[in-house]
């Protein structure tokens, strides 16, 4: 039976950093990667919040994004 077996999270920070000439933000995004697999939702976003600080646009969102590996 296959599994699956968590191989790295990285933890995306998405900004808006302006608007179009329609009135859409724009966004762009910060990945940062080998965040702890064991880190909580929780714990990512204070990191978030924290690292927002340090920036001038504003957050957005924050993603995590989890990799997979199935094994045999």
């Amino acid at each position: 039976m296959a599994q699956a077996m968590l191989a790295e999270t990285k933890l995306r920070l998405v900004f808006e950093v302006g608007m179009d000439e329609k009135g859409a933000p724009i966004l762009k995004a910060k990945t940062l990667n080998n965040i702890k697999k064991e880190a909580t939702a929780n714990q990512l976003y204070q990191v978030a919040q924290a690292l927002s600080v340090l920036c001038k646009d504003q957050l957005s969102s924050v993603e995590r994004a989890d990799n997979t590996e199935i094994l045999a």
